[in-house]
């Protein structure tokens, strides 16, 4: 007589032993999106310090055109600044993935000076959707500059 194979545990019967591991997963990672999700999420971020030691203090009132076009320190600041405040959206080396615009292609000079100015000090929102906060009162203007200083050695046409 012969005997049939014994039917292999239900699929469910097998897994069960993990169930408790599987869930436990599923809740650190609940858990961890909670509480990290807004920190990494695109518009809630601090901006970094900049130190602007070695360039002409501006004062209170933003100048209309950068003051620090073909200042080498200017430049050297502003690529350390971008890349700390600027890069996250707009791409390293200024090369954008597609989040915010490519700002290789920022006109150069005062045409370019204006619409920067305008941006950095009012940031972007869009139906109540913030797509660039405001940078002037938190970086100031002299980081700021220096970041334009730098844009412009990254200029593409």
């Amino acid at each position: 007589m012969t005997q049939r194979p014994a039917k292999p545990p239900a699929r469910s019967r097998r897994l069960a032993p993990f169930a408790p591991l599987a869930l436990a997963g599923l809740l650190t990672t609940a858990l961890w999106a909670a509480l990290c999700g807004p920190a990494l999420a695109h518009g809630d971020v601090v901006p970094q310090p900049v130190d602007t030691a070695g360039l002409e203090k501006l004062g209170e009132t933003w100048r209309d055109s950068n003051p620090y076009r073909g200042n080498p320190r200017a430049v050297e600041i502003g690529a350390s600044a971008f890349n700390q405040n600027c890069a996250r959206c707009h791409g390293l080396g200024a090369v954008s993935g597609g989040i915010a615009p490519d700002l290789r292609y920022l006109e150069k000079g005062d045409a370019g000076d204006e619409w920067f100015k305008e941006r950095v000090t009012n940031g972007s929102i869009r139906n109540g959707v913030t797509y660039m906060p405001q940078f002037g009162d938190a970086l100031g203007q002299e980081a700021l500059w220096s970041i334009r200083s730098w844009l412009e050695t990254v200029h593409e046409e």
